[in-house]
């Protein structure tokens, strides 16, 4: 390392924020109650029916209108939290979150539940696209990717902490506890926020109201019409109606925000290839991922007759290989390149899918491990890296877009894979029914369950269980063939930077505005030189 190279270095970690890491727990612990709330409400539908006597319609509310309000707001949360301050919506998103999550513990009526659960998602979309945003500006290009593993893992953690925890909360309290532990969980991540976080933003623009309107009502109605869908057949004129909403609302936004002198989301992102690259893989990614939640919890609790409470912990194969190997990923990243990181992972991935299509009502668990840990070990290096290329595209003063879109991605991808990949399942399990199956049981395994309870016919049992081995087979080739997709699609666009290429010596990029709290320096950093700065400032690519 020669002389201005260890001057660089000594600038860098002098401007790193010495609380960072804490600030990094904080945004952790922000997302951990958001993917522990979706998660723990699995376990948790059959006493809120019970006590609250919810029809199959209120059920159907009380999950789902937290998502549809959820992935409807992203966009907007995003470019509020650019142009008002990311630690301010975040902490707004905290307040809302734990109040409404109050509101759902003491719910006595179906309706008031539900209000509970879109005032959640309100919440929840403010949070969300605010914590990765804070990350990346928290964190430099160096230490970034160690950040992105450890935010990624705790949605795994959650995944399988969420149905384990609403199990022993149900078993030893009521359902209501489910959503009571949100609220110190937020009153903490709030406290924490204002004593350790800096407030950052982007440089002033302009409301985009007409943007605002046409992203919620076009990310609503895509959301609801990817749920509906398996539901309700594409014969029901709901889902036409809602399809058509969403293709005048997506296009109209898209043409909108090219117009505009100040777009709420900057679409020409989509002109660098990286973004793109990584955009895409992560919208197959987790395709894949949110049928294998879909199917696999099924195939746990129908044919190896799991208990919901267990089949949580049936996933910890999963949730510790990705822990472990997102801090690999992270590492390796940095050497190897993100580019490489991705396809590797994804190829892992794609191996661990092609694995459960083997599977026979008999295998136990022992297959069902294997294929856990390679898709852990794939999306532990695929994961991070894609994220950290998609927001490492992104200009700072952009990055609670930057994070909305990421978040955006995802959800738009894990409800087509639940649309697709169950209605794959469903379809192919009833033409796998031998024909004159009694009753309803060749249209879902829980009906071929609930029909040999009645009558007695065990037999009806085994041939349900080879029938939907078979059924999610056909899904995860599927999901395979997507996640391999992903791959080439990564090596085909991505491109990783080119060394020598430079990097910000601050750890809050110099294209960010940041807001110091009275008395106190930006980040525990000193003052960077302004000739300097502006010198060395990396100017982005789009």
């Amino acid at each position: 390392m020669d002389g201005s190279e260890t001057k660089a270095a000594a600038a860098k970690a002098v401007a790193r924020d010495p609380k960072r890491w804490l600030i990094l727990v904080v945004l952790c612990l922000s997302t951990l109650v958001l993917v522990v709330d979706n998660m723990v409400l699995t376990v948790s539908v059959p006493p809120i029916a019970e006590d609250l006597d919810a029809s199959a319609s209120d059920l159907q509310w009380i999950l789902d209108s937290y998502m549809l309000v959820f992935a409807g707001l992203l966009l907007t949360s995003g470019s509020l939290s650019d142009r008002f301050g990311r630690r301010k919506v975040m902490i707004i998103g905290l307040v809302v979150f734990g109040a409404a999550s109050l509101l759902a513990t003491v719910a006595e009526s179906p309706g008031q539940l539900i209000t509970g659960r879109v005032l959640m998602g309100v919440g929840g979309a403010l949070i969300m696209p605010s914590t990765l945003s804070i990350l990346i500006t928290v964190f430099d290009e160096d230490e970034r990717p160690k950040a992105i593993a450890a935010w990624s893992a705790v949605s795994m953690v959650g995944l399988v902490g969420g149905p384990v925890l609403g199990g022993a909360l149900i078993g030893h309290f009521w359902w209501g506890a489910v959503f009571l532990i949100n609220v110190p969980i937020a009153v903490l991540a709030i406290v924490a926020a204002l004593a350790l976080m800096p407030e950052s933003k982007g440089p002033w623009r302009k409301a985009d109201p007409v943007g605002m309107t046409l992203s919620v009502v076009g990310m609503v109605a895509l959301v609801w019409t990817i749920t509906e869908w398996p539901k309700v057949g594409v014969d029901d004129p709901k889902v036409y109606v809602a399809a058509i909403v969403t293709v005048l609302c997506l296009v109209g936004f898209a043409v909108w925000e090219t117009r505009v002198a100040e777009p709420m989301v900057p679409l020409s992102l989509f002109r660098n290839r990286v973004f793109t690259g990584a955009s895409l893989s992560i919208v197959l990614l987790t395709f894949a991922n949110g049928g294998l939640m879909l199917v696999l919890s099924q195939y746990l609790q129908f044919v190896l007759e799991y208990s919901p409470t267990d089949t949580g912990w049936a996933f910890a194969p999963l949730a510790v290989a990705s822990l472990v190997f997102s801090t690999l990923g992270a590492t390796l990243g940095q050497k190897v390149g993100n580019r490489a990181m991705v396809a590797l992972g994804l190829t892992i991935t794609a191996a661990g899918f092609f694995t459960l299509t083997t599977l026979e009502p008999g295998d136990g668990f022992g297959m069902v491990t294997v294929a856990m840990v390679l898709m852990g070990m794939g999306g532990g290096l695929a994961m991070p890296a894609a994220q950290a290329a998609l927001m490492g595209a992104v200009p700072t003063e952009h990055a609670g877009v930057g994070s909305a879109l990421n978040d955006t991605v995802q959800q738009a991808g894990a409800a087509l894979g639940v649309a697709v990949l169950g209605s794959i399942l469903s379809h192919t399990y009833g033409n796998e029914m031998p024909a004159g199956t009694p009753g309803n049981a060749d249209e879902s395994i829980v009906e071929a369950f609930a029909e040999a309870a009645r009558t007695g016919n065990t037999a009806l049992v085994d041939t349900a269980r080879d029938a939907f081995t078979e059924a999610m087979s056909a899904s995860f080739v599927v999901g395979a063939v997507g996640v391999l997709v992903a791959a080439a699609l990564s090596l085909l666009l991505m491109k990783d930077r080119t060394p020598g290429t430079p990097v910000p010596t601050d750890a809050v990029p110099t294209d960010a505005v940041v807001v110091p709290e009275a008395g106190t320096e930006t980040a525990g950093a000193a003052a960077p030189d302004p000739d300097e700065a502006a010198a060395t400032a990396p100017k982005p690519r789009l």
